[in-house]
């Protein structure tokens, strides 16, 4: 199968393992807006940046080593193994930490001792299933990854439904039903990480199977070399979860504390209509990623990865003109609470960022087919230096719109100095020109429509219609290249 046609079909599995279960759980934003004022949706959100940031740690680059060591000489069954004992070591060894400490941890965070305890389960469950799902990656099993990744947030999206709408309604018109046991008032964001910590433990018996096996070996030369090779992607992964989150945090603690957590809020419930382009930008690394690493000993790799880069900016290209477009709509769908609109703003940079930060994943094949993913740490903290620095500046004066604009031009700033970095030390031959010129009609398109037509609909559908003409007329016949081009 042509390969770049193999990237693609698998691509769009993966997209639908990425795509399909946030959309499902997308569905939480209405119903956490709904049912939680911008304080205590707030709250939440401040909660799962913490999160985030502890999730990185756990794996501390452990996956993109896999993939590097499982495709290489090594044998596979050391890397494995050797993986997943440095992963449950890691993780009894938080658990035990964070447990002795979690008192210390809720003082330092502001986050209540019971919802501390309940990330900490839910930390370490994510945590055992980051090598069963690469190994699932690795060896091409997008089905099986893409179900069970379904699966998981069905089962959150289920939970959450049952306990902030259905349980309440139960046993509001039953109040001796059997279900009121369950049932407690004010206990929304218990529930929330209740919900959470039941579908992480249903995904972790789901991928045990990789577990239960007689070969144990931990090869301590192995892991030094996995571990040397890792631990810039720790570093950059901290950065970037910096970029990704730290701003709920700055917000928390640099706005006056009568609005601090509203304001949140609200930026964290618009900023989720940038979603369409994080799980498009998501889908396509996650398919090429192991692309990237099967390919690199092929013959003249840098000539695919440029065609990979060139259609992933026509795409997101499109993406971007189409959610700035239908902004309003989506908004009335999704975030349904008045409340939150005053930060419908952000939208358009937030967007922007996110398109940034998908370029960059494509550019970023240099540092990790090379072996020099200390670059990848580089880049990352230049970028978590922007976020931090412009958040702490100009939050006092503008508030969350420092934010959006911090994480425009972390992205930016990332993605500026993957091209220039590595044009010297792994030159692709990329298409800059028509990289530029689809990258700079869509941000006009979508300046027109969001600024200087006031979001009108109907011009917005116009431009777009008028955007994907343009792509049609010079693309159509690569594209179809690239999908009929029979196997050999």
């Amino acid at each position: 199968m042509n390969p770049l046609k193999k990237l693609f079909k698998q691509t769009a599995i993966y997209g639908l393992a990425t795509v399909l279960p946030r959309m499902m759980s997308f569905l939480l934003l209405p119903l956490y807006t709904g049912v939680l004022a911008t304080s205590g949706y707030g709250e939440v959100s401040i909660i799962f940046a913490w999160f985030a940031i502890f999730n990185v740690i756990l794996a501390y680059g452990m996956e993109t080593a896999f993939f590097r060591f499982y495709h290489s000489k090594e044998h596979k069954i050391k890397v494995v193994t050797t993986s997943l004992l440095s992963i449950v070591g890691s993780t009894l060894l938080f658990v035990v930490l964070a447990l002795s400490l979690q008192d210390f941890m809720a003082s330092a965070t502001g986050i209540d001792a019971e919802y501390i305890r309940y990330t900490i389960f839910i930390i370490a469950l994510d945590a055992l299933v980051i090598i069963p799902f690469a190994w699932l990656r690795a060896n091409e099993r997008p089905m099986r990854y893409a179900i069970i990744k379904i699966l998981n947030v069905g089962v959150n999206l289920g939970l959450n439904i049952f306990f902030l709408l259905a349980l309440p309604s139960m046993v509001g018109n039953n109040p001796d039903s059997s279900f009121a046991a369950l049932y407690k008032e004010n206990f929304e964001v218990s529930y929330i990480f209740i919900s959470n910590l039941i579908a992480s433990g249903l995904t972790l018996v789901l991928m045990a199977n990789l577990y239960i096996r007689k070969d144990y070996v931990f090869d301590t030369d192995l892991w030094k070399r996995m571990m040397k090779y890792a631990w810039p992607v720790l570093v950059a992964g901290i950065a970037f979860t910096i970029n990704e989150v730290f701003d709920r945090i700055l917000l928390e603690n640099l706005l006056p504390e009568d609005i601090a957590k509203s304001e949140v809020g609200k930026y964290s419930a618009c900023y989720k209509l940038g979603l369409f382009m994080t799980l498009f930008a998501t889908a396509f690394r996650m398919g090429i990623e192991p692309f990237f690493f099967s390919h690199a000993g092929s013959e003249n790799p840098q000539r695919a990865y440029a065609q990979i880069t060139n259609y992933f900016v026509v795409l997101g290209s499109i993406i971007l003109l189409a959610v700035i477009v239908f902004a309003d709509v989506l908004k009335v769908l999704f975030v349904q609470n008045k409340d939150y609109w005053d930060a419908m703003a952000i939208v358009p940079p937030i967007i922007l960022a996110s398109f940034f930060l998908g370029i960059y994943h494509n550019l970023s094949v240099w540092y990790k087919v090379t072996d020099r993913t200390r670059y990848g740490a580089f880049i990352s903290l230049a970028g978590a230096l922007v976020t931090i620095g412009v958040n702490v500046v100009f939050i006092p004066s503008i508030g969350y719109m420092a934010s959006a604009i911090a994480t425009l031009m972390a992205y930016g700033t990332m993605m500026a100095l993957s091209y220039y970095l590595g044009k010297s030390r792994y030159p692709v031959p990329y298409n800059f020109r028509k990289i530029t010129f689809y990258l700079g009609v869509s941000i006009l398109f979508s300046v027109l429509s969001f600024y200087v037509f006031d979001r009108s609909l109907i011009i917005g559908i116009l431009l777009l219609i008028l955007f994907l003409g343009l792509v049609y007329k010079m693309e159509n016949d690569k594209l179809k290249q690239i999908f009929l081009k029979k196997t050999a």
